[in-house]
């Protein structure tokens, strides 16, 4: 027999966990649209600003809202370093090269994260209550309504930055062709590094959300495999596909948990965005909002 509150109470979830991984999606759409590359050390981004936080309020003490400051800072610091030390180098090569690039970030991030200070998951606390809100059939917690109205404030600003500001239309040009922009005066290096301190920005803010709801660990990075799938379905250059497709993403894996799990022993939220994203691939591979590019042979 159906069910509309519980099915309501799993699209509610659904929605609020979607645009948490939207948040987190951004930061691939920002390396993509700056440089036509894919960044896959996203997750291990979140999971260094998760240590820096944490880190801040455990190992030095210092109230909440300064360790979130600096976990801000230090990612935007460690955004800009990276793309002047690693990737400034790679302007005008070959795409795949940037790929492997962050491929290999990704693993040397993920075994110097730790860094033998944090052992175990370490908790990262907010000033937020634990008991969820009700609201007839439903049941909010707090940190995913906080995620879902930080994930859709982001979202917009970034939208209007790269819709109507001289620099995001900027950043567009450089990622349609780097050598053209340089050809136009366009300082290709200097917008490499905005788009990377940028995802520093969206990083950060998933570590703190992310690390709340997970605990903060190696494992947070695999946030961004979880979120991979999102930005897949909405295209890799649009910042509403990166909306539409978290919102998707979240409500296929809860309504996965809720309806399916019962009769297969559960796991079924782990697979389900990824049965997706290949039914995505084969019907519309560059995504719902993507750009298509058709190339001549």
């Amino acid at each position: 027999m159906f069910d509309w509150q519980f099915s309501l109470l799993l699209l509610s979830n659904g929605v609020l966990i979607g645009l948490m991984y939207s948040l987190i999606a951004l930061g691939f759409v920002l390396v993509y649209k700056a440089t036509d590359a894919v960044n896959f050390a996203q997750g291990e981004f979140v999971m260094i600003a998760g240590f820096v936080v944490v880190g801040g309020l455990t190992v030095v003490g210092v109230p909440l809202a300064v360790a979130v400051v600096v976990g801000l800072v230090a990612m935007i610091a460690f955004g800009f370093a990276l793309e002047r030390v690693m990737l400034r180098k790679l302007i005008g090569r070959p795409v795949i090269a940037v790929v492997m690039a962050t491929i290999g970030l990704a693993a040397i991030l993920r075994g110097i994260g730790p860094f033998g200070i944090f052992q175990g998951t370490r908790p990262l606390p907010l000033p937020l209550r634990d008991e969820p809100f009700i609201l007839g059939p439903l049941f909010i917690p707090p940190i995913q309504l906080v995620g879902g109205g930080v994930s859709l404030a982001f979202l917009a600003g970034f939208g209007w930055f790269f819709l109507k500001s001289r620099k995001g239309i900027a950043m567009r040009a450089v990622a349609d062709n780097q050598q053209v922009a340089m050809a136009m005066g366009i300082d290709v290096e200097r917008y490499f590094g905005l788009a990377w301190a940028m995802t520093g920005v969206v990083s950060a803010l998933g570590g703190v959300l992310w690390g709340n709801m997970l605990g903060v660990d190696v494992n947070l990075a695999l946030v961004g495999f979880k979120v991979f799938p999102v930005v897949i379905l909405g295209g890799l250059d649009s910042i509403p596909g990166a909306i539409v497709g978290g919102l998707i993403v979240g409500i296929v894996e809860n309504v996965a948990a809720g309806y399916v799990d019962p009769y297969v022993g559960g796991g079924t939220k782990d697979f389900a965005p990824y049965v997706l994203m290949i039914l995505a691939l084969m019907v519309r591979p560059y995504g719902i909002f993507g750009k298509r590019i058709i190339e001549r042979v």
